[in-house]
Protein backbone atom coordinates (compact mmCIF):
# COMPACT_ATOMS: atom_id res chain seq x y z
CA UNK A 1 0.00 0.00 0.00
CA UNK A 2 1.63 3.66 -0.77
CA UNK A 3 1.02 6.53 1.46
CA UNK A 4 1.15 9.79 -0.05
CA UNK A 5 3.95 12.66 1.40
CA UNK A 6 1.59 14.60 3.12
CA UNK A 7 0.69 12.17 4.80
CA UNK A 8 4.40 10.62 6.02
CA UNK A 9 5.04 14.32 6.42
CA UNK A 10 1.41 14.59 9.07
CA UNK A 11 2.95 11.06 11.00
CA UNK A 12 5.93 12.41 11.51
CA UNK A 13 4.78 16.15 12.15
CA UNK A 14 2.72 14.53 15.21
CA UNK A 15 5.58 11.99 16.49
CA UNK A 16 8.13 15.52 16.93
CA UNK A 17 5.45 17.20 18.75
CA UNK A 18 4.61 14.45 21.07
CA UNK A 19 9.05 13.83 21.57
CA UNK A 20 9.37 17.45 21.91
CA UNK A 21 6.17 17.59 24.76
CA UNK A 22 7.72 14.16 26.67
CA UNK A 23 10.84 15.83 26.79
CA UNK A 24 9.48 19.35 28.07
CA UNK A 25 7.30 17.50 30.16
CA UNK A 26 10.57 15.32 31.60
CA UNK A 27 12.56 18.49 31.78
CA UNK A 28 9.55 19.92 33.92
CA UNK A 29 9.36 17.15 35.73
CA UNK A 30 13.79 17.53 36.69
CA UNK A 31 13.08 20.89 37.59
CA UNK A 32 9.92 20.39 40.02
CA UNK A 33 12.26 17.57 41.63
CA UNK A 34 15.33 19.77 41.84
CA UNK A 35 13.63 22.81 43.51
CA UNK A 36 11.69 20.19 45.62
CA UNK A 37 13.68 18.06 46.65
CA UNK A 38 17.63 19.01 45.77
CA UNK A 39 17.12 22.61 46.53
CA UNK A 40 14.31 22.82 48.86
CA UNK A 41 16.70 23.44 51.95
CA UNK A 42 18.28 26.61 50.49
CA UNK A 43 15.42 28.00 48.58
CA UNK A 44 13.39 27.77 51.90
CA UNK A 45 16.19 29.50 54.21
CA UNK A 46 15.68 32.29 50.94
CA UNK A 47 12.53 32.78 51.49
CA UNK A 48 12.75 33.20 54.91
CA UNK A 49 15.11 35.65 54.18
CA UNK A 50 12.98 37.83 52.54
CA UNK A 51 10.47 37.51 54.86
CA UNK A 52 11.54 36.04 58.33
CA UNK A 53 13.02 38.03 60.51
CA UNK A 54 14.61 37.80 64.03
CA UNK A 55 13.15 40.76 66.45
CA UNK A 56 14.37 42.06 69.33
CA UNK A 57 11.73 41.93 72.53
CA UNK A 58 12.08 45.54 74.49
CA UNK A 59 12.51 44.91 78.38
CA UNK A 60 11.51 47.12 80.83
CA UNK A 61 14.17 48.33 83.18
CA UNK A 62 13.74 47.85 86.98
CA UNK A 63 12.18 51.22 89.28
CA UNK A 64 14.08 52.97 91.58
CA UNK A 65 12.35 53.29 94.51
CA UNK A 66 12.62 54.96 98.12
CA UNK A 67 12.43 52.86 101.38
CA UNK A 68 8.94 53.33 101.93
CA UNK A 69 8.44 51.66 98.04
CA UNK A 70 7.80 55.70 96.59
CA UNK A 71 9.23 55.75 92.75
CA UNK A 72 12.31 57.96 92.37
CA UNK A 73 13.09 55.95 88.73
CA UNK A 74 10.43 54.68 86.95
CA UNK A 75 10.49 53.28 83.25
CA UNK A 76 7.12 54.19 80.41
CA UNK A 77 6.78 52.54 77.03
CA UNK A 78 7.27 54.97 74.06
CA UNK A 79 7.46 54.01 70.22
CA UNK A 80 11.04 54.83 68.06
CA UNK A 81 10.32 55.54 64.32
CA UNK A 82 13.01 53.47 62.20
CA UNK A 83 13.00 52.85 58.38
CA UNK A 84 14.37 50.54 55.60
CA UNK A 85 16.41 52.89 54.15
CA UNK A 86 16.39 51.15 50.40
CA UNK A 87 12.34 50.77 50.66
CA UNK A 88 11.86 54.06 51.85
CA UNK A 89 14.09 55.96 49.09
CA UNK A 90 11.49 53.75 46.50
CA UNK A 91 9.35 56.48 47.34
CA UNK A 92 11.49 59.41 47.59
CA UNK A 93 8.60 61.39 46.75
CA UNK A 94 6.93 60.36 49.99
CA UNK A 95 9.89 61.75 52.21
CA UNK A 96 8.96 65.78 52.61
CA UNK A 97 5.78 64.89 54.32
CA UNK A 98 7.40 62.53 56.75
CA UNK A 99 9.92 65.07 57.58
CA UNK A 100 7.39 67.61 58.31
CA UNK A 101 5.87 65.51 60.82
CA UNK A 102 9.25 64.76 62.50
CA UNK A 103 10.42 68.57 62.32
CA UNK A 104 13.09 67.31 59.94
CA UNK A 105 14.86 69.05 56.61
CA UNK A 106 13.36 67.02 54.03
CA UNK A 107 17.12 67.07 51.94
CA UNK A 108 18.86 65.83 55.64
CA UNK A 109 16.49 63.04 55.35
CA UNK A 110 16.96 61.71 52.12
CA UNK A 111 20.75 62.58 52.55
CA UNK A 112 20.72 60.13 55.32
CA UNK A 113 18.92 57.91 53.97
CA UNK A 114 21.31 57.57 50.79
CA UNK A 115 24.39 57.32 53.15
CA UNK A 116 22.91 54.31 54.66
CA UNK A 117 21.04 52.73 51.62
CA UNK A 118 22.82 49.23 52.13
CA UNK A 119 21.70 49.14 55.45
CA UNK A 120 18.20 47.57 56.53
CA UNK A 121 17.63 50.02 60.00
CA UNK A 122 17.91 53.37 60.58
CA UNK A 123 16.78 55.31 63.87
CA UNK A 124 15.02 58.52 62.59
CA UNK A 125 13.56 59.85 65.73
CA UNK A 126 13.89 57.88 69.06
CA UNK A 127 10.88 58.64 71.51
CA UNK A 128 8.43 60.05 70.35
CA UNK A 129 4.85 61.12 72.10
CA UNK A 130 1.76 58.99 71.81
CA UNK A 131 0.33 61.35 69.17
CA UNK A 132 3.05 61.93 66.85
CA UNK A 133 3.68 57.82 66.89
CA UNK A 134 -0.53 57.54 65.77
CA UNK A 135 0.64 59.99 62.64
CA UNK A 136 3.14 58.54 61.70
CA UNK A 137 1.26 55.06 61.86
CA UNK A 138 -1.61 56.56 59.64
CA UNK A 139 1.16 58.03 56.76
CA UNK A 140 1.66 54.24 56.04
CA UNK A 141 4.97 55.33 54.57
CA UNK A 142 6.69 52.16 52.71
CA UNK A 143 10.05 51.68 54.40
CA UNK A 144 9.10 53.60 58.00
CA UNK A 145 8.23 51.79 60.85
CA UNK A 146 7.52 52.50 64.78
CA UNK A 147 9.09 50.44 67.37
CA UNK A 148 8.47 49.83 71.36
CA UNK A 149 11.16 51.49 73.64
CA UNK A 150 11.36 52.59 77.39
CA UNK A 151 11.90 56.29 78.86
CA UNK A 152 12.79 56.63 81.89
CA UNK A 153 11.36 59.64 83.95
CA UNK A 154 12.38 60.61 87.29
CA UNK A 155 9.70 61.68 89.45
CA UNK A 156 11.78 63.60 92.17
CA UNK A 157 13.87 65.60 89.24
CA UNK A 158 16.47 67.90 90.85
CA UNK A 159 15.63 66.82 94.46
CA UNK A 160 17.16 63.31 94.07
CA UNK A 161 19.19 63.26 90.73
CA UNK A 162 23.06 63.26 91.60
CA UNK A 163 22.04 59.99 93.77
CA UNK A 164 19.79 58.44 91.38
CA UNK A 165 21.20 59.28 88.37
CA UNK A 166 20.49 59.09 84.75
CA UNK A 167 20.38 56.90 81.62
CA UNK A 168 21.26 57.85 78.03
CA UNK A 169 18.68 57.40 75.12
CA UNK A 170 19.49 53.17 74.72
CA UNK A 171 18.71 53.13 78.30
CA UNK A 172 22.14 52.30 79.80
CA UNK A 173 23.11 54.09 83.15
CA UNK A 174 25.57 56.85 83.25
CA UNK A 175 25.42 58.60 86.37
CA UNK A 176 24.82 57.91 90.21
CA UNK A 177 22.81 54.69 91.38
CA UNK A 178 21.81 53.96 88.12
CA UNK A 179 25.26 53.67 86.49
CA UNK A 180 26.45 51.56 89.67
CA UNK A 181 23.74 48.84 89.37
CA UNK A 182 23.27 49.47 85.91
CA UNK A 183 23.63 45.47 85.36
CA UNK A 184 20.81 44.61 88.39
CA UNK A 185 18.83 46.80 86.61
CA UNK A 186 19.19 46.86 83.08
CA UNK A 187 17.72 43.10 82.34
CA UNK A 188 17.55 41.17 79.01
CA UNK A 189 16.21 42.07 75.81
CA UNK A 190 14.73 38.78 74.45
CA UNK A 191 14.19 37.74 70.68
CA UNK A 192 11.65 35.92 68.29
CA UNK A 193 11.68 35.12 64.75
CA UNK A 194 8.45 36.55 63.13
CA UNK A 195 7.05 37.06 59.01
CA UNK A 196 6.66 39.93 57.86
CA UNK A 197 4.87 41.25 54.61
CA UNK A 198 6.76 43.41 52.39
CA UNK A 199 5.38 46.56 54.30
CA UNK A 200 7.03 45.35 57.44
CA UNK A 201 4.16 44.53 59.59
CA UNK A 202 4.77 41.11 61.62
CA UNK A 203 1.87 38.72 60.16
CA UNK A 204 2.77 35.31 61.87
CA UNK A 205 5.04 34.79 65.47
CA UNK A 206 7.43 31.67 64.68
CA UNK A 207 9.07 30.81 67.28
CA UNK A 208 10.73 32.67 70.77
CA UNK A 209 14.29 32.19 70.59
CA UNK A 210 15.22 34.02 73.99
CA UNK A 211 12.94 35.30 76.81
CA UNK A 212 13.12 38.88 77.74
CA UNK A 213 14.15 39.28 81.62
CA UNK A 214 13.04 42.31 82.81
CA UNK A 215 15.25 44.55 85.18
CA UNK A 216 15.28 44.06 88.84
CA UNK A 217 14.18 46.79 91.25
CA UNK A 218 16.56 48.80 93.67
CA UNK A 219 14.94 49.79 96.96
CA UNK A 220 17.03 52.55 98.49
CA UNK A 221 17.39 53.61 102.02
CA UNK A 222 16.27 57.38 101.36
CA UNK A 223 12.75 58.60 102.44
CA UNK A 224 11.67 60.93 99.44
CA UNK A 225 9.64 63.24 102.21
CA UNK A 226 12.52 63.84 104.22
CA UNK A 227 14.69 64.03 100.92
CA UNK A 228 12.63 66.83 98.99
CA UNK A 229 12.53 68.92 102.55
CA UNK A 230 16.07 68.69 102.92
CA UNK A 231 16.31 69.75 99.32
CA UNK A 232 14.11 72.91 100.16
CA UNK A 233 15.65 74.47 102.57
CA UNK A 234 19.17 73.62 101.50
CA UNK A 235 17.81 75.78 98.31
CA UNK A 236 16.49 78.24 100.42
CA UNK A 237 19.22 78.52 102.93
CA UNK A 238 22.31 78.80 99.39
CA UNK A 239 19.87 81.60 97.51
CA UNK A 240 19.88 83.07 101.32
CA UNK A 241 23.01 83.80 101.42
CA UNK A 242 24.63 83.73 98.05
CA UNK A 243 25.98 80.32 98.14
CA UNK A 244 27.89 78.57 95.94
CA UNK A 245 27.02 75.41 96.84
CA UNK A 246 26.23 72.94 99.53
CA UNK A 247 25.10 69.50 100.58
CA UNK A 248 23.00 67.74 103.44
CA UNK A 249 23.41 64.12 104.26
CA UNK A 250 20.92 62.56 107.07
CA UNK A 251 21.46 59.08 108.39
CA UNK A 252 20.15 56.41 110.69
CA UNK A 253 22.23 56.64 113.74
CA UNK A 254 21.73 52.89 114.61
CA UNK A 255 21.51 51.10 110.70
CA UNK A 256 24.03 53.24 108.63
CA UNK A 257 21.66 54.13 106.27
CA UNK A 258 21.38 57.10 104.76
CA UNK A 259 17.96 59.02 104.73
CA UNK A 260 18.61 62.27 102.61
CA UNK A 261 21.26 63.02 100.63
CA UNK A 262 20.69 66.54 98.60
CA UNK A 263 22.78 68.56 96.72
CA UNK A 264 22.47 72.08 95.32
CA UNK A 265 22.73 73.59 92.62
CA UNK A 266 21.05 70.32 90.89
CA UNK A 267 19.60 68.89 87.32
CA UNK A 268 16.53 67.67 86.15
CA UNK A 269 17.34 64.39 84.86
CA UNK A 270 13.81 64.33 82.58
CA UNK A 271 14.89 67.79 80.67
CA UNK A 272 16.83 66.37 77.16
CA UNK A 273 19.78 69.07 77.36
CA UNK A 274 23.44 68.45 78.32
CA UNK A 275 23.87 68.72 82.04
CA UNK A 276 26.87 70.97 83.50
CA UNK A 277 29.56 69.36 85.63
CA UNK A 278 28.46 71.88 88.89
CA UNK A 279 25.33 70.11 89.26
CA UNK A 280 26.04 66.89 87.99
CA UNK A 281 28.59 65.79 90.85
CA UNK A 282 26.98 64.19 94.08
CA UNK A 283 28.85 66.78 96.33
CA UNK A 284 27.96 64.79 99.11
CA UNK A 285 30.34 61.96 98.25
CA UNK A 286 32.92 63.67 95.68
CA UNK A 287 33.72 67.22 96.96
CA UNK A 288 36.36 67.33 99.60
CA UNK A 289 36.90 70.11 102.25
CA UNK A 290 38.75 70.99 105.24
CA UNK A 291 36.39 70.32 107.82
CA UNK A 292 37.62 73.19 110.18
CA UNK A 293 36.24 72.99 113.97
CA UNK A 294 34.14 69.84 113.07
CA UNK A 295 37.17 67.63 114.03
CA UNK A 296 37.16 68.80 117.12
CA UNK A 297 35.04 66.65 118.75
CA UNK A 298 37.26 63.75 117.57
CA UNK A 299 40.82 65.49 118.60
CA UNK A 300 39.26 65.79 122.16
CA UNK A 301 38.17 62.27 122.30
CA UNK A 302 42.17 61.28 121.44
CA UNK A 303 43.09 63.30 123.76
CA UNK A 304 40.35 61.62 126.36
CA UNK A 305 41.06 58.37 125.38
CA UNK A 306 45.17 58.68 125.91
CA UNK A 307 44.49 59.55 129.58
CA UNK A 308 45.93 63.53 129.57
CA UNK A 309 42.00 65.37 129.11
CA UNK A 310 38.69 64.95 131.21
CA UNK A 311 35.77 66.98 130.69
CA UNK A 312 35.79 69.42 133.95
CA UNK A 313 39.76 69.69 133.17
CA UNK A 314 41.22 73.47 132.66
CA UNK A 315 43.07 74.55 130.00
CA UNK A 316 44.03 78.42 130.17
CA UNK A 317 43.79 80.24 126.98
CA UNK A 318 44.81 83.39 126.99
CA UNK A 319 45.57 85.81 125.65
CA UNK A 320 43.43 83.79 122.74
CA UNK A 321 46.46 83.30 120.75
CA UNK A 322 49.82 80.82 120.43
CA UNK A 323 52.96 80.86 118.69
CA UNK A 324 53.54 76.87 116.79
CA UNK A 325 56.61 76.98 114.85
CA UNK A 326 56.64 80.19 113.86
CA UNK A 327 52.69 80.81 113.38
CA UNK A 328 49.88 82.24 115.18
CA UNK A 329 47.05 80.19 116.24
CA UNK A 330 44.42 82.50 117.22
CA UNK A 331 40.74 82.13 118.73
CA UNK A 332 38.03 84.89 117.90
CA UNK A 333 38.92 86.08 120.94
CA UNK A 334 40.21 85.49 124.72
CA UNK A 335 38.16 82.97 126.36
CA UNK A 336 40.41 83.01 129.43
CA UNK A 337 40.47 79.62 131.56
CA UNK A 338 37.89 76.74 129.72
CA UNK A 339 36.72 73.15 130.71
CA UNK A 340 37.49 70.71 127.93
CA UNK A 341 33.47 70.69 127.60
CA UNK A 342 33.81 74.78 127.43
CA UNK A 343 36.30 74.37 124.36
CA UNK A 344 33.70 72.22 122.74
CA UNK A 345 30.80 74.90 123.70
CA UNK A 346 32.88 78.03 122.37
CA UNK A 347 35.14 76.35 119.69
CA UNK A 348 38.45 77.15 120.85
CA UNK A 349 41.05 76.62 118.72
CA UNK A 350 44.38 77.41 121.41
CA UNK A 351 42.92 75.29 123.77
CA UNK A 352 42.79 72.13 121.08
CA UNK A 353 45.33 72.95 119.85
CA UNK A 354 47.49 72.45 123.34
CA UNK A 355 45.47 69.36 124.01
CA UNK A 356 46.69 67.61 120.85
CA UNK A 357 50.23 68.67 121.01
CA UNK A 358 50.56 67.31 124.36
CA UNK A 359 49.88 63.74 122.68
CA UNK A 360 51.90 61.26 120.47
CA UNK A 361 51.08 62.09 116.47
CA UNK A 362 50.78 58.61 115.96
CA UNK A 363 47.42 58.05 118.58
CA UNK A 364 45.68 61.22 117.08
CA UNK A 365 46.27 59.96 113.54
CA UNK A 366 45.09 56.29 114.76
CA UNK A 367 41.71 57.97 115.75
CA UNK A 368 41.46 59.72 113.41
CA UNK A 369 41.61 56.65 111.09
CA UNK A 370 39.29 54.74 113.03
CA UNK A 371 36.23 57.09 112.53
CA UNK A 372 37.03 56.71 108.71
CA UNK A 373 39.13 59.77 107.76
CA UNK A 374 41.93 59.13 104.95
CA UNK A 375 39.54 56.17 103.66
CA UNK A 376 36.50 55.89 101.18
CA UNK A 377 33.19 54.92 103.16
CA UNK A 378 32.34 52.72 100.78
CA UNK A 379 29.37 52.94 99.22
CA UNK A 380 29.96 51.88 95.96
CA UNK A 381 28.85 54.74 94.58
CA UNK A 382 30.95 56.09 91.70
CA UNK A 383 34.07 58.65 91.91
CA UNK A 384 33.23 58.79 95.92
CA UNK A 385 35.99 60.11 97.94
CA UNK A 386 38.66 59.01 100.47
CA UNK A 387 39.71 62.68 101.54
CA UNK A 388 43.40 63.46 102.37
CA UNK A 389 44.80 62.59 105.93
CA UNK A 390 48.47 62.04 105.60
CA UNK A 391 50.70 59.60 107.46
CA UNK A 392 51.90 60.60 110.83
CA UNK A 393 55.27 59.96 109.98
CA UNK A 394 55.01 63.24 107.71
CA UNK A 395 53.26 65.94 110.02
CA UNK A 396 55.40 68.61 111.51
CA UNK A 397 54.75 69.74 114.97
CA UNK A 398 52.67 72.82 113.08
CA UNK A 399 50.90 70.35 111.03
CA UNK A 400 49.88 68.32 113.76
CA UNK A 401 48.60 71.72 115.26
CA UNK A 402 46.60 72.37 112.83
CA UNK A 403 44.95 69.33 112.29
CA UNK A 404 43.71 69.69 115.86
CA UNK A 405 41.00 72.48 114.33
CA UNK A 406 40.85 70.73 110.83
CA UNK A 407 43.22 72.11 108.83
CA UNK A 408 45.85 69.79 106.69
CA UNK A 409 43.20 66.88 105.93
CA UNK A 410 39.70 66.82 103.94
CA UNK A 411 36.81 64.72 104.08
CA UNK A 412 33.72 64.64 102.63
CA UNK A 413 30.31 65.58 104.13
CA UNK A 414 29.69 61.79 104.47
CA UNK A 415 32.34 60.70 106.22
CA UNK A 416 31.61 63.40 108.79
CA UNK A 417 28.08 62.12 108.79
CA UNK A 418 29.15 58.42 109.56
CA UNK A 419 31.96 59.52 112.05
CA UNK A 420 29.24 61.75 113.89
CA UNK A 421 26.60 58.43 113.95
CA UNK A 422 29.41 56.82 115.31
CA UNK A 423 29.77 59.12 118.30
CA UNK A 424 25.91 58.88 118.99
CA UNK A 425 25.82 54.93 118.90
CA UNK A 426 28.42 54.27 121.55
CA UNK A 427 31.29 54.46 119.71
CA UNK A 428 30.29 51.56 116.60
CA UNK A 429 30.99 52.72 113.41
CA UNK A 430 28.96 51.15 110.05
CA UNK A 431 29.42 51.80 106.58
CA UNK A 432 27.24 53.81 105.35
CA UNK A 433 24.56 52.05 102.69
CA UNK A 434 22.07 53.61 100.30
CA UNK A 435 20.61 50.49 99.30
CA UNK A 436 17.57 48.77 101.53
CA UNK A 437 18.62 45.58 103.27
CA UNK A 438 22.19 45.83 102.95
CA UNK A 439 24.11 44.05 105.59
CA UNK A 440 25.93 46.73 108.15
CA UNK A 441 27.28 45.29 111.28
CA UNK A 442 29.28 48.16 113.31
CA UNK A 443 32.71 47.75 114.49
CA UNK A 444 33.68 49.55 117.93
CA UNK A 445 36.42 52.75 117.30
CA UNK A 446 35.60 54.16 120.78
CA UNK A 447 34.65 53.17 124.19
CA UNK A 448 31.14 53.28 124.63
CA UNK A 449 31.15 55.01 127.59
CA UNK A 450 33.60 57.99 126.65
CA UNK A 451 31.18 58.08 123.56
CA UNK A 452 28.53 59.10 125.75
CA UNK A 453 30.52 61.31 127.50
CA UNK A 454 31.90 63.10 124.36
CA UNK A 455 27.78 63.48 123.07
CA UNK A 456 26.52 64.84 126.03
CA UNK A 457 29.88 67.43 126.29
CA UNK A 458 28.49 68.33 122.29
CA UNK A 459 25.20 69.37 123.75
CA UNK A 460 26.76 72.83 125.24
CA UNK A 461 27.65 73.68 121.66
CA UNK A 462 23.68 73.70 121.34
CA UNK A 463 22.80 75.01 124.47
CA UNK A 464 22.63 79.41 125.37
CA UNK A 465 26.04 80.44 125.28
CA UNK A 466 27.66 78.00 122.37
CA UNK A 467 28.10 78.59 118.83
CA UNK A 468 25.39 76.77 117.70
CA UNK A 469 22.16 77.34 119.29
CA UNK A 470 20.75 77.80 115.94
CA UNK A 471 20.74 74.15 115.44
CA UNK A 472 18.21 73.25 118.93
CA UNK A 473 15.28 71.40 117.82
CA UNK A 474 12.62 72.54 120.26
CA UNK A 475 11.62 69.60 122.91
CA UNK A 476 14.61 67.29 121.91
CA UNK A 477 17.92 67.08 123.30
CA UNK A 478 20.77 68.43 120.26
CA UNK A 479 24.31 67.57 120.26
CA UNK A 480 26.51 68.88 117.46
CA UNK A 481 29.99 71.11 116.54
CA UNK A 482 29.97 74.15 114.40
CA UNK A 483 32.49 74.33 111.71
CA UNK A 484 34.12 77.58 109.63
CA UNK A 485 36.87 76.86 107.63
CA UNK A 486 38.89 79.22 105.28
CA UNK A 487 39.18 78.03 101.77
CA UNK A 488 42.51 77.47 99.74
CA UNK A 489 43.29 79.23 97.07
CA UNK A 490 46.10 79.38 94.86
CA UNK A 491 47.74 82.10 96.67
CA UNK A 492 46.95 80.37 100.25
CA UNK A 493 44.24 80.64 102.65
CA UNK A 494 41.58 83.13 101.01
CA UNK A 495 38.76 85.06 102.74
CA UNK A 496 36.00 82.48 101.38
CA UNK A 497 34.60 80.16 103.77
CA UNK A 498 32.82 77.10 104.49
CA UNK A 499 29.85 77.03 106.98
CA UNK A 500 29.36 73.45 108.35
CA UNK A 501 27.66 72.03 111.34
CA UNK A 502 27.32 68.05 112.53
CA UNK A 503 25.25 66.73 114.95
CA UNK A 504 22.42 64.44 116.19
CA UNK A 505 19.30 64.31 117.76
CA UNK A 506 18.07 63.53 120.04
CA UNK A 507 21.04 63.05 122.48
CA UNK A 508 19.06 61.26 124.76
CA UNK A 509 18.60 58.51 122.65
CA UNK A 510 20.43 59.14 119.25
CA UNK A 511 18.00 58.77 116.37
CA UNK A 512 19.70 60.92 113.70
CA UNK A 513 22.93 61.75 112.43
CA UNK A 514 23.33 64.63 110.49
CA UNK A 515 25.79 67.29 108.61
CA UNK A 516 25.42 70.54 106.45
CA UNK A 517 28.17 72.31 104.37
CA UNK A 518 27.33 75.71 103.05
CA UNK A 519 30.06 76.64 100.45
CA UNK A 520 31.28 80.06 100.25
CA UNK A 521 28.44 81.94 101.59
CA UNK A 522 28.97 85.90 100.69
CA UNK A 523 27.95 88.96 103.16
CA UNK A 524 28.86 89.18 106.32
CA UNK A 525 27.38 85.98 107.78
CA UNK A 526 29.45 83.07 107.03
CA UNK A 527 30.11 81.17 110.47
CA UNK A 528 28.74 77.50 110.65
CA UNK A 529 26.63 78.65 113.48
CA UNK A 530 25.05 81.40 111.60
CA UNK A 531 24.43 79.51 108.04
CA UNK A 532 24.65 75.94 108.64
CA UNK A 533 22.93 75.45 111.66
CA UNK A 534 19.50 76.85 111.67
CA UNK A 535 19.38 75.03 108.11
CA UNK A 536 20.84 71.20 110.47
CA UNK A 537 17.85 72.39 113.05
CA UNK A 538 15.03 72.99 110.40
CA UNK A 539 16.07 69.48 108.59
CA UNK A 540 16.83 67.62 112.18
CA UNK A 541 13.20 69.04 113.57
CA UNK A 542 11.16 67.47 109.82
CA UNK A 543 13.02 63.98 110.28
CA UNK A 544 11.95 63.75 113.96
CA UNK A 545 8.84 64.17 113.12
CA UNK A 546 8.87 61.99 109.81
CA UNK A 547 10.47 58.98 112.18
CA UNK A 548 7.49 59.82 114.99
CA UNK A 549 10.54 59.97 117.36
CA UNK A 550 9.15 61.10 120.79
CA UNK A 551 10.05 64.75 122.30
CA UNK A 552 12.78 64.96 125.25
CA UNK A 553 10.18 67.44 126.85
CA UNK A 554 6.56 66.45 125.94
CA UNK A 555 4.90 67.82 128.89
CA UNK A 556 6.54 71.80 128.21
CA UNK A 557 5.44 71.30 123.99
CA UNK A 558 1.80 69.86 124.94
CA UNK A 559 1.79 73.12 127.61
CA UNK A 560 2.90 75.52 124.62
CA UNK A 561 0.57 74.05 122.29
CA UNK A 562 -2.46 74.01 124.79
CA UNK A 563 -2.20 77.43 125.55
CA UNK A 564 -1.44 78.86 122.10
CA UNK A 565 -3.17 82.04 120.93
Amino acid sequence: MMYSSDAVQGTVRLWLLAGLMVVVAVLLLGRAVKLQVMEAEFLQSQGEARYLRQVSIPTVRGNIVDRNGEPLAVSTPVESVWAHPGELLQVADRIPELADLLGASPEDLERRLTQRAGREFVWLRRRVNPDLAEQVRDLQVPGVFLQREYRRFYPTGEVSAQVVGFTNIDDVGQEGLELAYNSWLQGEPGAKRVIKDRLGRVVQDIELVREARPGRDLRLTLDRRLQYLAFRELKSTVAEHGARSGSVVVMDVATGEVLAMVNYPSYNPNASGRVSSEGLRNRALTDVFEPGSLIKPFAVAAAMEAGIANREMQIDTSPGTMRVSGHTIRDVRDFGELSVEGLLAKSSNVGVVQLVLSMDARHLWGVYSRFGFGSVAGTGFPGESAGVLRDYERWRKLEQATLAYGYGMSVTPLQLTRAVAAIADGGRLRQPTLISGTDNPPHSVLDPQLAEELGAMLESTVAPGGTGTAAAVQGYRTAGKTGTSRKLDAGGYSDRYIASFAGFAPASRPKLAAVVVINDPAGDQYYGGQVAAPLFGRVMEAGLRLFNVPPDDLGTLVTQVEFMP
